[in-house]
């Protein structure tokens, strides 16, 4: 596959009616990686995440994973070959064991990987006797993933995986993920735990009332983003002014006299042209990713 793109959506959009559950998102999603797709509850990640796997249909835009159309049924199917994907809910048949799921899931995969499912089995010490309706979520989510990685697919795409898990099965999650990731697949997972997505991820796209507001690499956020706050002695430069027609400036917050800019580059031209405007105080603060989406869903709520 040529394409460095995992996942390329073009203004990808779904209506259910007069509701826009997905707005005209255009995701660039590299291999190689750990993405993490980063929103509120009810943002649009579990509407974008079906329509990427055929389950749903966009009602306009298009999108291909691994080079495959989404919205043409037969690449769908043929992509899917290569997608291991883990929901939220977690579906799995409760009255089977453990053992019992995993030889009626590796039974559809030429690709199945006996000696992955057995260091999986062991690693997650999943115990192969035992009723799936007797697993505690932690256990059915590393179900999950061992039916899921067992084949060694090209993508991974987890929707909300750390739902309901205590902090052990959280870190035991994240690792996993993490060492998935070492091994040549890409991942790409939902959340709105924030401090989970930004230990991990290489790259977050961050979503917003079915829009995409943010999309960066974590290395160019943590080396770029700066929250700037300004003092002014006397009333502060409005709306209109130079200072924030400037490049880089993602968001102001006026307060009295005070105003504070989340940069997402270009800090010193901005202290620069702040002082053309007599600020009397400058403080520059490096800024968490948790305080850039508050910052960012808060402008757009």
């Amino acid at each position: 596959m040529n394409n460095p793109y995992v996942i390329e959506t073009q203004e990808l959009t779904k209506r259910f009616k007069q509701f826009e559950a997905v707005r005209s998102v255009s995701l660039r999603i590299f291999g190689g990686q750990i993405t993490g797709f980063l929103g509120r509850n009810g943002a649009g990640k579990t509407t974008t995440i079906k329509m990427l796997l055929g389950i749903t249909h966009p009602t306009s835009g298009s999108g291909t994973v691994l080079g495959h159309r989404i919205d043409i049924p037969k690449e769908s199917v043929e992509m899917r070959k290569h997608v291991a994907y883990v929901g939220e809910d977690k579906q799995l048949y409760p009255y089977m064991t453990v053992e019992e799921l995993i030889r009626f899931t590796k039974s559809f995969y030429t690709d199945w990987r006996p000696d992955l499912e057995r260091q999986l089995l062991k690693r997650y010490e999943l115990p192969p006797g035992r009723k799936i309706k007797s697993l505690s979520k932690g256990m059915r989510t590393k179900l999950a993933l061992l039916v899921a990685l067992a084949r060694r697919p090209a993508l991974l795409i987890l929707d909300e995986p750390s739902e309901g898990l205590d902090p052990v099965s959280v870190e035991d999650l994240l690792q996993s993920l993490v060492r998935t990731a070492s091994e040549g697949t890409a991942v790409f997972f939902s959340s709105h735990q924030i401090e989970e997505v930004e230990r991990i991820a290489d790259r977050i796209s961050m979503i917003d009332q079915g829009k995409l507001v943010m999309d960066f690499s974590l290395d160019q956020f943590r080396m770029n983003y700066r929250r700037v706050i300004l003092g002014f002695a006397s009333q502060p430069p409005t709306a209109g002014s130079e200072l924030f027609r400037m490049a880089g400036i993602d968001h102001v917050r006026a307060d009295g006299r005070q105003i504070t800019i989340l940069s997402s580059h270009n800090a010193e031209a901005i202290l620069e042209q702040a002082r053309h405007c007599h600020a009397v105080s400058v403080d520059v603060q490096p800024i968490t990713l948790r305080e850039v989406f508050l910052e960012k869903v808060g402008a757009d709520n």
